[in-house]
């Protein structure tokens, strides 16, 4: 099951960060532009360089927060936002990504501290509220998984988490309920320098990313029709077989074993243009018979208004 759909739009949706000091150091616009560009080990040389001069700098080290998540370094990034809460305790976006990432990690009641401190320095930052409330329903979720694995027929739990795998499955969104979104994917580059943004977004990211968290729960819920209906007809399987073969394939993947769950976290979006984009994650992938981790990247093509996935591949 994947939950928490929330946290991971936070990266391309919240406010920009700022502070007093101006920007105009080289060695930071270009550590910005390497950041943009995935330049990520050539980001980090520059704004380490800058941050020599400047160790204080709020910007600098944010935005090294935001390289050091990006290249799959959670325990480095957490280190960096926790100093920025000290220095800057009234700033809120540094709490929300460490809640991003401490859910990353499944420290939920972390994750959730960090938000309640984010919302008493900020009470109108949406994207926390929002966020927490992703992180109730995940903690709700596992709740009622120990419920069940202690009274299997207790049919008023089952209800329940069916209730809550079906908000998060974007099969049943009331509009006063969390949208599509996850923390476990949420975000990672929460919030952006106000100097030279990192991330750029369109107003088809949302939709996007919850066709992501869809086929995620598909796969979750071995919903195999759900699951092979998020891949393009021109899908290009990686192997070289024909897309009929790679379905039946998967078909049986899918539907055999006993359970799966797919959790995706550190999500990033590169829009190519309106109909085009690249979803790059990390993919934590446990079944009854297999678990693995691992980076996937997703190839989306925007047909008939619906994103659906043309290419996919892991590194």
């Amino acid at each position: 099951m994947n939950m928490l759909k929330r946290i991971h739009t936070v990266l391309f949706a919240s406010a920009l960060f700022s502070c007093s000091v101006a920007v105009h150091a080289d060695d930071l616009q270009d550590a910005n532009r390497y950041f943009k560009q995935g330049q990520q080990n050539a980001a980090l040389e520059k704004v380490d360089s800058y941050l020599a001069s400047k160790p204080k700098d709020a910007q600098g080290r944010f935005l090294k927060g935001l390289i050091l998540t990006e290249q799959g370094k959670p325990n480095d990034a957490i280190k960096v936002f926790s100093e920025l809460t000290a220095d800057y305790p009234d700033l809120p976006e540094p709490y929300n990504n460490l809640a991003v990432l401490y859910a990353g990690q499944g420290q939920y009641e972390k994750a959730k501290q960090s938000l309640e401190q984010a919302i008493r320095t900020h009470p109108s930052y949406a994207t926390a509220h929002e966020n927490l409330g992703d992180i109730y329903a995940k903690m709700a979720s596992q709740a009622y998984d120990r419920a069940l694995q202690l009274d299997r027929s207790n049919t008023g739990t089952q209800t329940k988490l069916a209730m809550i795998q079906d908000l998060f499955s974007g099969n049943a969104r009331p509009k006063s309920s969390v949208t599509s979104r996850p923390v476990t994917s949420k975000p990672v580059v929460a919030t952006q320098p106000a100097s030279d943004p990192v991330a750029s977004t369109s107003g088809g990211d949302s939709d996007l990313l919850k066709s992501v968290h869809a086929w995620a729960a598909a796969w979750s819920a071995q919903n195999v029709d759900q699951y092979l209906a998020a891949y393009a007809d021109d899908f290009r399987p990686a192997d070289g077989e024909s897309r009929s073969a790679w379905a039946e394939t998967r078909r049986e993947r899918v539907s055999n074993p006993s359970s799966i769950k797919v959790t995706l976290s550190n999500i990033s979006v590169k829009m190519i243009d309106a109909t085009h984009a690249s979803v790059h994650f990390k993919q934590s992938y446990n079944a009854s018979h297999l678990r693995s981790n691992g980076r996937k990247t997703l190839t989306m093509v925007k047909a008939d208004g619906k994103w659906l996935i043309q290419e996919e591949s892991t590194k």
